[in-house]
């Protein structure tokens, strides 16, 4: 089939926008830590942009996306047919009729890899190893996502059943949402966690962050379409309405709540909204889209309190808006999928559907959460004990991005309270007190 230039195009945007995601990402997360480690917090994003890339083009899309030989291996994983992406070199355009390189459609998907890695770090901010770090987004991508993904989106069991997920919900955010609940709890709580003072240290930059990240959305969503059509119109309008609804019920929380309506709460609630139409976008009538925001951005409002009350330290709260908006919005479709975007076996109950595909949408969920949530703790666990997954406590007070990065992300002054900087070379961490 000849290449469609319209719809190869638009996915090259689709993809440069989905990659921007990840910096956009970096920003709002570093801007919701402390000073003294927002650098760190970056470099865990840029960190999941080298692993990943590296480990699709050997082996990931090929474990995604390629079918496996064995019938019943393939409801759980993909084959090796496209090892190094050779294969789609020497094939021009992918089989499906879009009309698209079959390397657009690989690089699409890689970047949704990227950043459902990099989500995760949100939750272990301000003290982990980045050598640990880098090699749990290694065997997590390898031994969690690219199943997943293989599951809902290719040839696996989920979506042999029927499970509906438009641009991620399931795959992305549920999935990162659990791995985020499961390292929290492995690396435990901050220093000084609820006694001290752990506020955003910059909230310019996490709006900065969430408008990228918002930006950076209508390419993840209406990309998925992999067309130039009206379902990515749908999806593309779906996303908007969303965000801005989750946006708003998110501070009206706020300020019923605490009497007050914060930046913070506007830059989370849009990325509520984001999360929950995210598997619902090109499923769903616009008026439903506006409902899917109104729930995700008061439910998530709320959620994000849960760790005061576990007692668990989800550092930026990957848990309250990525694991339950995720959840909200694949659940959503078992209500509110919508004939004709879908075939009528597929419609929600609201549309006349039955039972069975709200069953299916509560299924993903608990399948992918809990799949994550089992090999993230483990791996989480083997890291600890043998190379370690936690800086010092010293290196925790002093400053992850001096300890680990020998930097600070504001030069204020040549002298610092954990170290000198030179304009001869880096910042070191001050000499250590020796008992006599």
């Amino acid at each position: 089939m000849e290449i469609d230039g319209g719809t190869t195009a638009w996915m090259l945007v689709a993809t440069a926008m989905v990659l921007l995601m990840t910096p956009g990402l970096a920003l709002f997360y570093g801007g919701m830590t402390r000073a003294k480690s927002v650098l760190n917090m970056m470099m865990m994003s840029f960190g999941a942009i080298i692993v990943v890339t590296v480990l699709w083009m050997l082996f990931g899309h090929s474990l995604a996306f390629t079918d496996n030989p064995s019938s019943a291996i393939n409801n759980f994983v993909g084959g090796f047919d496209a090892l190094g992406l050779q294969s789609l070199v020497d094939t021009a355009t992918k089989d499906d009729g879009t009309g698209m390189p079959s390397l657009i459609f690989s690089a699409f998907q890689l970047t949704f890899a990227i950043i459902t890695v990099a989500l995760i770090s949100g939750a272990i901010a301000d003290r982990a190893k980045f050598g640990a770090w880098m090699l749990f987004g290694a065997l997590w991508v390898t031994i969690v996502y690219f199943p997943v993904a293989h599951w809902v989106w290719g040839t696996g069991w989920l979506n042999t059943m029927g499970i509906e997920d438009f641009a991620g919900g399931t795959v992305v955010h549920i999935n990162a949402g659990a791995a985020a609940l499961a390292l929290a709890l492995v690396i435990g709580k901050r220093q000084g966690w609820r006694k001290e003072p752990m506020r955003p240290h910059n909230l310019t930059m996490v709006l900065l962050g969430a408008g990228l990240l918002w930006f950076g959305w209508f390419g993840f969503n209406a990309g998925s379409e992999l067309a130039v059509d009206g379902t990515a119109a749908l999806a593309f309008i779906n996303t908007q309405i969303a965000t801005a609804v989750a946006a708003g019920a998110w501070i009206v929380v706020e300020k019923l709540r605490d009497g007050h309506s914060t930046t913070l709460g506007v830059a989370s609630g849009a990325v509520a909204g984001l999360v929950a139409i995210t598997p619902a976008c090109g499923f769903v009538d616009p008026w439903a889209a506006g409902v899917i925001g109104l729930f995700a951005g008061a439910i998530c409002a709320y959620a994000v309190g849960l760790k005061y009350k576990l007692g668990y330290d989800d550092s930026l709260d990957v848990v309250g808006v990525h694991l339950v908006g995720g959840v909200v919005g694949a659940v959503s479709l078992g209500f509110l999928a919508a004939y004709p975007f879908l075939d009528q076996q597929s419609e929600g109950l609201f549309y006349g559907g039955g039972w069975g595909q709200l069953g299916l949408q509560v299924l993903g969920p608990i399948a992918v959460g809990g799949y994550s949530f089992i090999v993230s703790w483990v791996l989480g666990k083997i890291i600890d004990k043998t190379m370690g997954f936690r800086i010092s406590a010293e290196d925790e007070v002093t400053g992850v991005d001096i300890t680990t990065h020998a930097e600070t992300g504001y030069d204020l002054g040549t002298i610092h309270a954990s170290g000198v900087s030179s304009s001869n070379g880096p910042l070191t961490p001050a000499p250590k007190k020796v008992d006599a």
